[in-house]
C-alpha cells in the first residue's frame, strides 16, 4: 500500500471518527434541564433560627453534593420570606410559578403559610417539598399530588414525646398552645395519643403568635395542677416559654414540661442548664452518626459554625431525592418525577432509609431525645442524650387514618 494511500485511508478514519466523537459530543452536551428551586421561609422571625438562611446553605449544598451540573442539570436557588404569613406566603408562591419559572418549593414552616402554599402548588401543577410545616393534615384532610412532607409532623412528636411522658408517671396534661393551624394540630395529635394511652387533658390555653409574655398562661398551667405542662408552639415562642417557666418555678412545683416541637437551635439558645432533663422528638441530630456528623461540620463552616436543625436537613435531603427522580427520569415533568419520588426509596444521609406514602407523607424513623445535664455536656453543641429509635411506621400516623382523599379515591 503506498504511503499516499495509507494516509488518505487514515484521514478518512479519523474524520469518520471526529463525525462520531462530535455525534457523541452532541448528546453528552445537550440542553441541560433547567431547575429553579424557591426556598421559602421565615428569615427574619422567630423561626428563622429553625429555618431561614440555613435552610437555603443546606439547599445549595444538596445542589453541590448531587453534582448537578456534571449530571446535565443547571440548578438555581432562590430564596423569599413569607413573615409567617398565610397571605404572604401564597403571593411569593404565585409570582415565583407564574413570573419566575419555579418548579419546586421547599421548607415553607408555619402551617398556616404552609397549607396556603400547598394551595397553591396544587393548583399550579409544580412540586412542593415542604420540611418546616408541622400540621399533619398536610397528607391528612388537605393532602395533595403535588406535595411531600419530609420531615416531621404532628402526629410523630405526639407519638413520640407524649408517649414517653405519659411512661414515666406524666398521666396529667395542660397545653400552652399557638393558636394557629400548627398549635392547634399539635394539641389535637397530642390529646389523642395522651387519652388512648390512659391519660388525662386537664386543659389548654392559647397564645398569639410570637408571644412575648407567658405570665397568664404559666399561672392557668400552675393552677391546673397538671402533672406535665406542654408546649404546644415552637421556636421563639417555646424559648420565651420555657425560660418563663423556670422563672415561675413550674419544676420546684413538681410539674414536668414537654416541649412537643423542639429544635436543636432551641436548646443551643436556651443552654442545657436551663433545657436539661426535657424530652423532645427529633427526625435529626447533627452527632447521631458520622453522615450525620460529616453533612454537620460542612454546614457549619457555611453558617457560622451553627449546626443545623432537623428542619435544614430535611431541605436537604427532600432536593437530593427530587434530583435523583429528575435524573433517572432525565425530565422535570411534576407529574413523572412526583410518581418516580414516590417509587424511589428514601436513601436520604440525613433522615435515614423510607419511603414517600401515597398521600406524600415521607415514612423514616424518628428519634426520641432528652437533653443533657450541664455536667455531661462536652461542648457548646452537645446537647442530646439519644433515649429511643422510633420506627418510622410507628412514628407517623396509619395513613388510613388521615383522611387524605387521594387515599380515599385510590381505595375506591
Amino acid at each position: 500500500m503506498s504511503r499516499r494511500l495509507f494516509s488518505a485511508m487514515a484521514a478518512a478514519s479519523l474524520a469518520a471518527l471526529g463525525v462520531a466523537a462530535a455525534g457523541g459530543a452532541l448528546a453528552q452536551n445537550q440542553e441541560p434541564i433547567s431547575i429553579k428551586i424557591g426556598v421559602l421561609n421565615d428569615r427574619a422571625g422567630l423561626y428563622s433560627d429553625v429555618t431561614g438562611e440555613g435552610s437555603a446553605v443546606a439547599a445549595r449544598m444538596a445542589v453541590e453534593d448531587f453534582r448537578a451540573a456534571e449530571k446535565g442539570m443547571k440548578v438555581e436557588v432562590i430564596v423569599g420570606d413569607h413573615q409567617n404569613k398565610p397571605d404572604v406566603g401564597s403571593t411569593i408562591a404565585r409570582q415565583w410559578i407564574d413570573q419566575d419559572g419555579v418548579d419546586v418549593i421547599a421548607d415553607v414552616p408555619t402551617s398556616s403559610v404552609g397549607l396556603a402554599v400547598n394551595e397553591v402548588v396544587r393548583e399550579k401543577n409544580r412540586i412542593y417539598l415542604n420540611s418546616g410545616t408541622g400540621s399533619s393534615d398536610l397528607t391528612g384532610k388537605h393532602c395533595s399530588p403535588n406535595t411531600v412532607h419530609w420531615t416531621y409532623d404532628t402526629a410523630a412528636l405526639a407519638n413520640g414525646t407524649a408517649k414517653a411522658m405519659i411512661q414515666r408517671g406524666g398521666d396529667t396534661w395542660f397545653f400552652i398552645t399557638a393558636d394557629y393551624a400548627f398549635g392547634q394540630a399539635l394539641e389535637r395529635d397530642a390529646s389523642n395519643v395522651i387519652k388512648a394511652s390512659g391519660g388525662k387533658v386537664l386543659g389548654s390555653v392559647k397564645h398569639p403568635l410570637n408571644n412575648a409574655d407567658f405570665s397568664s398562661q404559666l399561672l392557668q398551667a400552675q393552677g391546673s395542677k397538671a402533672k406535665v405542662v406542654a408546649l404546644a408552639n415552637a421556636g421563639g415562642d417555646t424559648i420565651n416559654a420555657v425560660k418563663q417557666a423556670g422563672e415561675f418555678g413550674l419544676a420546684q412545683g413538681g410539674q414536668s414540661l414537654a416541649g412537643l416541637l423542639i429544635f436543636s437551635s432551641d436548646i443551643h439558645s436556651l443552654g442545657v442548664k436551663a433545657a436539661q432533663d426535657l424530652v423532645l422528638t427529633e427526625a435529626f441530630y447533627w452527632d447521631l452518626n458520622d453522615r450525620t456528623r460529616d453533612f454537620s461540620k460542612r454546614f457549619a463552616e457555611r453558617f457560622g459554625g451553627k449546626m443545623p436543625t432537623s428542619v435544614h436537613a430535611g431541605v436537604y435531603g427532600s432536593i437530593l431525592h427530587y434530583l435523583k427522580a429528575v435524573e433517572s427520569l432525565k425530565s422535570k415533568d411534576p407529574q413523572k418525577v412526583m410518581a418516580r419520588m414516590k417509587e424511589m426509596p428514601i436513601d436520604d444521609p440525613l433522615v435515614g432509609k423510607g419511603y414517600i406514602r401515597p398521600d406524600g407523607r415521607a415514612i423514616h424513623d424518628m428519634y426520641l431525645f432528652e437533653v443533657k445535664k450541664p455536667e455531661e455536656s462536652k461542648g457548646e453543641w452537645d446537647l442530646y442524650r439519644l433515649l429511643a429509635t422510633i420506627p418510622g411506621e410507628q412514628a407517623f400516623r396509619p395513613m388510613e387514618e388521615g383522611g387524605c382523599p387521594l387515599v380515599s379515591r385510590n381505595k375506591g
